[in-house]
């Protein structure tokens, strides 16, 4: 979840100074619906989401039709997790040193073909094995891509834009995460939930084709200014680039997550993300894994049913990310991240005790909700405060640290909540939640992109 910046950081035509667009950017000034390259980007995007929304629902319902157990749905979650926390390490200088375009096609082939193989070995029977054996790794490549995603959208839309891009891209996510989940519970139902994946595999190369007709400008070999946004906080203790930080100059990969640390230990805002985001991804990653488990085995609905709640859940990340621009122009970024991660813990609170499918219903939609505020009023944040030629490297430490501890949380959340019951479990992690976001009043959050 980014950090905010002021108004006109929001505005179309506007940098993240508030001054003129960013250099080397000439699209920064129209509309982004008449920027082609965002536009084609947008929409391949929302194609990999519709079909990614398939495997979200498959990957876990597998599992749990062989085996029953909560727990061992949560252990994949981390076991997934694991292999993006290890990718993460790597990813931002992987970025930063390869062609973007040609990284993003290289991962979505990848991925398609390595979801690809496992309706095709369903075919002979259940393969438990098959799982964890791809999942990882299509976790990790997914870890690449997401941070050359992030480094893509600031190259394509320039910082006076940034929320505004990620809104529309969350939100025309969201829109496909509706239909997706849905069909992914008729298909689940219908066909097994092995087909619903090979969906997904094809969503992927959809996404590959679509990304070959992006042009993304080219990187400037020159040092840059550190785009600040009007009423952001400025990093007073951030290090000076050294020479080994410079564009285009080779370091090893270690030093490359340390350069990314140190760039967010000086930045008083981003510090304080990191460690907050630390335990609330810690409490949140197996929140799917409890849904599902819940809506299965305590309440006693099919897949269909499923698929339609997670569907209705989507509709309010819609909602957050249509609304995160408005609210934080109005309200600055302190304000719309403490209040998203309330919400995320207050409706988390909730999702235990629910016993009817519209109230579980609700309570994802608000949880999501809060999530894509917070999630986007954060990644525009590190978009607007970084060089661009250190954002891969800043992106990658950032989701390192703060996800480190996810998959242990995921493997312990559903662990607890196969001995202990969904509810006493999803009370506890929401409680946590709401005092995250107490806890960020603390902090120089609190202050932070005020209108």
């Amino acid at each position: 979840m980014t950090h905010e910046a002021a108004r006109r950081a929001d505005e179309p035509g506007s940098s993240a100074s508030g001054g003129e667009p960013h250099a080397g950017l000439p699209g920064a000034r129209r509309p982004l619906w008449r920027q082609r390259g965002f536009s084609i980007f947008w929409a391949a995007q929302t194609l990999s989401v519709l079909g990614d929304s398939f495997a979200l629902i498959a990957l876990p319902l597998l599992v749990l039709e062989a085996t029953g157990s909560v727990a061992r749905m949560g252990l994949l979650t981390a076991v997934g997790g694991a292999a993006s926390v290890v990718a993460a390490v790597f990813a931002g200088a992987v970025v930063d040193r390869v062609d973007r375009r040609r990284l993003l096609i290289a991962c979505d082939l990848v991925r398609m073909g390595l979801y690809g193989v496992i309706p095709l070995v369903w075919l002979f029977g259940p393969q438990l094995w098959l799982l964890y054996a791809v999942l990882p790794l299509c976790e990790a490549v997914g870890m690449l891509f997401a941070v050359g995603y992030v480094t893509a959208v600031r190259a394509l839309v320039g910082t006076g834009q940034l929320t505004e891009a990620n809104g529309r891209l969350n939100a025309t996510a969201a829109s496909a995460g509706v239909l997706g989940p849905l069909c992914a519970g008729l298909v689940a139902a219908w066909s097994g939930p092995a087909a619903a994946v090979g969906v997904d595999a094809a969503s992927f190369g959809v996404s590959a084709v679509c990304l070959f007709f992006v042009r993304f400008p080219t990187r400037s070999r020159t040092r840059t200014e550190t785009p600040t946004a009007t009423n952001a906080p400025t990093p007073t203790n951030a290090p000076t680039p050294t020479p080994d930080e410079q564009p285009g100059t080779r370091t090893g990969l270690w030093q490359d997550l340390r350069t990314g640390i140190v760039f967010l230990y000086g930045h008083p805002v981003l510090r304080s993300l990191t460690v907050l985001l630390f335990v609330f991804s810690f409490l949140t990653l197996g929140l799917n894994d409890l849904v599902i488990y819940h809506l299965k085995y305590d309440l006693g609905h099919d897949d269909g049913t499923v698929g339609t709640v997670m569907a209705a859940g989507a509709l309010g990340t819609i909602a957050g990310a249509l609304l995160v621009a408005r609210i934080r122009r109005r309200l600055g970024f302190g304000a719309t991240w403490t209040c998203s991660v309330a919400g995320c813990g207050l409706a988390f609170a909730g999702l235990g005790w629910a016993s009817d499918v519209p109230v579980v219903a609700a309570l994802s939609a608000v949880f999501l909700a809060c999530a894509a505020m917070g999630g986007t009023c954060s990644m525009s944040l590190r978009q607007e405060v970084t060089p661009e030629h250190l954002l891969g490297r800043v992106t990658s430490a950032f989701w390192t640290l703060h996800y480190a501890a996810a998959p242990v949380g995921a493997a312990v959340l559903t662990w607890a909540a196969e001995e202990q019951g969904t509810a006493p479990v999803a009370l506890a992690a929401g409680a946590i939640c709401v005092l995250l976001a107490v806890t960020a009043l603390l902090t120089p959050i609190r202050r932070a992109g005020r209108p």
